[in-house]
C-alpha cells in the first residue's frame, strides 16, 4: 500500500493538465515543430528558447470517463458513479497523463550564409502515466464474488505504467534539394523513477459445486509483478528525505540512462504539395538504480464453506496457506524499459500565394509563400495492449506576414469531436506559440474526456537582410 501511495504522490506531484501533438506537427512557424519531425522544413539563422518557457505541454485523456463522472454534484452515490463508471468501461479503456517542460533549446545554421543545415540541441523533462482500467478487479473489489459464481476475474487487466525522466537531445537536419528534406535526432534518457506493472496474468475463480450451494471452488492462480526503478529508497520507514525534490534530483543527475533517436522527412511532390513522416522516441532505458521487483506468482485452491473472516474467526490456517501458494518476493534485477514510440504523418495541399517579398521565414526557403494549407495526418503510438492511433484533418492560413493560425480536428479514442486551435506569431525576433486541443469542452472542461496545451516563447533570428 505504501508503493501504491507513493506512485499516487509522483504522479499528483508532475503531472498537470495522450502525447499526440497535432497541432504543433508539421507548424513550421515554431522552431519546436522539429521536435515532433526532425525533417520539418524550417530554417533560421539561430534561434533559442526562452529557458524553461519555450515548450510547455500537458495532456490529460480518459477515453471511458470524465471527471464529472465521478465527481458531479447531482445527488448520486461516489460509490454508484464508481461503479457506473466500471460497468461502461472495458479492459481496453485507459487513463494518460503527459506532461512535458523545455528546460532549454536552441538551433542554429552550419556551412554559412546559403547553407540549408541545421543543427538542433536542448533538454526537456517529461511525466508520463499510463493506466488501463481493471475491470474485472474493480468488479471484485467493489462487489465481490456472490453474483458472480462461475466468472473467472482477469488479473491481465492490471496494466500500469508511471515514469519521470529528462532527455537530453541533439539533431541535425538539411533541405538536399528543393523537394527533400531529412532530419535526424540523437537522446540520452535519464529516469529518475518508473514504476511498470504490464505483464501480469491469472485469474481467480469462484465455482460452485452442482447439489451442493454451501461448497465453493476458489481457485487463484497468478502471476503479478511491480517493477520499480528509483523508487525503492522512498518507501523505507528510515526514509527522511523530500520525496519530490531526490525525484528531481535523480531524473536529471542521477537516473537510470537510455538511448533513443528521432527520424523524419519532408518531401515536395509538387511545390505546392508535401507528404511527411516521422518516428519519435524510437529508445529504451536500462533501469538500473535503486531497482525492486515485487512478484506475486503461484497458484491457491480453496474447497469447501465459504470462510468467515471476522475478527473472532479468523481462519489464520487459511492465510498461511494462501502466503505459501503464493508467495510474495522481492528481486533486484536490472530491466529494460522502451519509450512509448511514435508515428507521425501527414499530406498538405498548399494555394493562394503569398504577396510578402521576403524569401526566407521560419518555415524554409522557398521559392513562393503560400497563404493557406489543408491536409491530414495520422499519429500512431505504441501502447502495451493496442497501438493508439488518430487522425486529423486541418487547416492552416498566415493571417499576416509573421502571424500564422491553424485549426484542426481529430478523431481518436478518446473524443470524436476534437476541435483544436493554434496561434504562432512574432514581433521583431520574438516569437509566441499557443496551442490547445479540445475548445468545445472548455465551456465545462469537467465533461472532458481530453485536454491538451501547449505554450512556448523563442527568440528567431534570420539573416539581417531577410
Amino acid at each position: 500500500m505504501r508503493k501504491l501511495y507513493l506512485i499516487l504522490i509522483v504522479t499528483l506531484q508532475f503531472s498537470g493538465l495522450a502525447q499526440n501533438k497535432e497541432l504543433l506537427y508539421n507548424f513550421t512557424a515554431i522552431p519546436q515543430s522539429s521536435m515532433v519531425n526532425p525533417g520539418a522544413d524550417v530554417s533560421y539563422k539561430f534561434y533559442f528558447g526562452v529557458p524553461v518557457l519555450s515548450g510547455i505541454s500537458a495532456n490529460l485523456g480518459s477515453s471511458s470517463f470524465s471527471a464529472y463522472d465521478l465527481f458531479a454534484n447531482n445527488g448520486v452515490d461516489f460509490n454508484d458513479k464508481l461503479r457506473n463508471v466500471i460497468n461502461n468501461s472495458s479492459s481496453k479503456d485507459k487513463t494518460q497523463v503527459n506532461q512535458q517542460l523545455e528546460i532549454f533549446s536552441g538551433g542554429f545554421r552550419v556551412g554559412g550564409r546559403d547553407s540549408q543545415s541545421y543543427i538542433s540541441f536542448g533538454a526537456y523533462q517529461e511525466f508520463d502515466f499510463l493506466m488501463y482500467v481493471p475491470k474485472d478487479l474493480a468488479i471484485l473489489a467493489l462487489d465481490g464474488n456472490r453474483d458472480y459464481i462461475g466468472k473467472s476475474f482477469n488479473l491481465a487487466d492490471l496494466n500500469v505504467r508511471a515514469e519521470v525522466l529528462s532527455v537530453f537531445h541533439v539533431g541535425f537536419h538539411k533541405k538536399l534539394n528543393e523537394k527533400l528534406v531529412l532530419g535526424g535526432r540523437a537522446k540520452l534518457y535519464s529516469s529518475g523513477a518508473n514504476a511498470t506493472s504490464t505483464r501480469n496474468s491469472g485469474y481467480i475463480y469462484t465455482g460452485q459445486t452442482a447439489g451442493t450451494p454451501n461448497l465453493y471452488t476458489q481457485t487463484i492462480s497468478s502471476n503479478l509483478e511491480l517493477r520499480t526503478s528509483g523508487i525503492a529508497t522512498f518507501t523505507k520507514d528510515e526514509y527522511e528525505g523530500s520525496i519530490p525534490g531526490d525525484i528531481a534530483h535523480n531524473t536529471f543527475f542521477n537516473g537510470s540512462l537510455g538511448l533513443g533517436v528521432d527520424a523524419g522527412v519532408t518531401y515536395y511532390i509538387k511545390e505546392n504539395l508535401q507528404v511527411t513522416a516521422s518516428i519519435v522516441d524510437l529508445g529504451f532505458i536500462r533501469q538500473s538504480k535503486d531497482i525492486e521487483t515485487i512478484t506475486y506468482k503461484g497458484s491457491y485452491n480453496y474447497q469447501g464453506v465459504n470462510p468467515s473472516f471476522d475478527p473472532t474467526n479468523q481462519p489464520e490456517n487459511i492465510f498461511d496457506e494462501f502466503d505459501k501458494a503464493i508467495p510474495r518476493d522481492t528481486l533486484y534485477n536490472k530491466y529494460t524499459t522502451w519509450r512509448p514510440t511514435k508515428f507521425y504523418s501527414s499530406i498538405q495541399y498548399s494555394w493562394g500565394e503569398s504577396r510578402s517579398g521576403e524569401d526566407c521565414n521560419c518555415r524554409g526557403k522557398i521559392t513562393r509563400k503560400y497563404v493557406n494549407a489543408v491536409g491530414g495526418q495520422l499519429f500512431a503510438m505504441s501502447m502495451p495492449v493496442e497501438p493508439f492511433v488518430a487522425l486529423t484533418a486541418f487547416y492552416r492560413r498566415s493571417i499576416f506576414d509573421k502571424l500564422d493560425f491553424k485549426a484542426t480536428y481529430t478523431y481518436d479514442s478518446y473524443s470524436s469531436k476534437n476541435i483544436g486551435l493554434g496561434l504562432s506569431g512574432t514581433v521583431g525576433k520574438f516569437n509566441m506559440y499557443a496551442l490547445v486541443d479540445n475548445i468545445l469542452e472548455f465551456k465545462d472542461i469537467s465533461k472532458a474526456n481530453s485536454m491538451t496545451f501547449q505554450i512556448g516563447f523563442n527568440f528567431v533570428f534570420q539573416n539581417s537582410e531577410d
